[in-house]
């Protein structure tokens, strides 16, 4: 068997299997049911030191 043909049918086959079960893996990792107080904390970081809003500016319409 030559190599190239070897190594299209084991991407073709068991790396396609492989990143599809790494796949499954990081999404249920992702939407774990313990993660959404760790996600909400991620999210709302950028404000942690954020002390009053910025200033209103006279351009801005109401």
């Amino acid at each position: 068997m030559e190599t190239y043909t070897f190594l299209r049918q084991l991407a073709d086959s068991w790396v396609l299997l492989a990143l599809t079960l790494f796949f499954v893996g990081v999404w249920l990792f992702a939407f774990r049911p313990g993660s959404r107080r760790t996600h909400q904390d991620i999210a709302e970081s950028i404000f942690r030191n954020e002390t009053k809003p910025a200033p209103r500016r006279e351009t801005e319409v109401e």
